[in-house]
């Protein structure tokens, strides 16, 4: 292993924050120095707390918590749905407002295969947020308040998946479940591939890379269970509602391609699609203009990377 010196400048490196700096370095230590040792929408946008020119350089430790605020969602939303609760309170704490978790519960599986799919989606989203938890120790944000409720329904009132004043239950039936599962799915895949390049410990990167690499497996389990039971004019649908809230790119693709499925979502080069961290806010915020909270994200996410783009 590395010396306590080295990893001192290495953390300082990649943590320009210094009271974050200070967090994650006695937390890394204390572990066995961590990673190194081993409007379109109905949803509320809150106003921004600062100009995207006011922010400090994003540090390695503020990307780890920021793919950890959307690791908690995902855990959240795929817990309910096979357990029938969420995370367990020693996984939910840390640093920020520990916010509470609205609507999520059992889904009535019929298919074996899904239920048992969905299963593995839950234990890996499980152990993503344990894995982060573990690696900034005490400087790990608590989970945000969650809306697995509203969302929903503004995303499928948004796509037309239903009509104003009706509501959309992710956790109602199967084919409902692989619908609110491919809202941020995708979503998930773009936010790492994004956060890659601003990640500048390379061991840090690898761990990143890895969880990427199971992101876009999930995406594609969801994409090809919609696709054979029916689903791509949905899936378009919701494709193209979420493209929107970044307005002036093309980063999504629906299931299919001029009629042909689209599996997977890739540019001409074959290359999955990224998002910045602030585009990825706007998905889950469900805004298209700058903002530090709403959608999925009530309160808006823990850390310093929290407002839209």
């Amino acid at each position: 292993m590395f010396g306590k010196r080295y990893v001192r400048a290495l953390i300082n490196r990649s943590t320009d924050d210094p009271a974050e700096r200070r967090l994650f370095l006695k937390s890394a230590t204390a572990a066995g120095l961590g990673l190194v040792g081993a409007g379109l929408f109905s949803m509320k946008a809150g106003p921004a707390k600062a100009s995207a020119a006011e922010a400090p350089p994003i540090s390695d430790a503020a990307i780890f918590n920021f793919a950890l605020n959307l690791e908690y969602l995902e855990a959240e939303f795929y817990s309910f749905a096979v357990n029938g609760h969420g995370l367990p309170g020693n996984l939910t704490g840390g640093t920020g407002q520990r916010g509470p978790v609205t609507g999520g519960r059992a889904v009535p599986f019929r298919s074996k295969s899904i239920r048992q799919f969905a299963a593995q989606i839950a234990r890996d989203e499980h152990e993503h947020v344990a894995f982060f938890r573990q690696e900034l120790g005490s400087a790990a944000v608590a989970r945000p308040a969650i809306n697995l409720r509203d969302s929903f329904t503004a995303v499928g009132i948004a796509a037309c998946l239903i009509k104003p004043g009706e509501t959309f239950d992710p956790f109602a039936s199967e084919d409902n479940f692989l619908r609110g599962a491919f809202i941020f799915e995708d979503v998930g895949v773009t936010a790492f591939k994004g956060a890659a390049p601003l990640i500048s410990n390379k061991t840090y990167l690898g761990a990143a890379a890895g969880i990427l690499a199971v992101e876009a497996y999930h995406a594609a389990n969801i994409r090809t269970a919609l696709y054979e039971r029916g689903g791509a004019d949905d899936a378009n649908a919701i494709s193209a509602a979420r493209n929107s809230l970044n307005p002036g790119t093309s980063l999504d693709q629906g299931l299919t391609v001029n009629g042909q499925a689209n599996i997977v979502p890739d540019d001409s080069n074959g290359i999955a699609f990224a998002r910045t961290p602030g585009q990825v806010l706007n998905i889950v915020y469900l805004t298209p203009g700058q903002a530090s909270q709403g959608g999925f994200y009530p309160d808006g996410v823990n850390g310093s990377v929290h407002i839209s783009a």
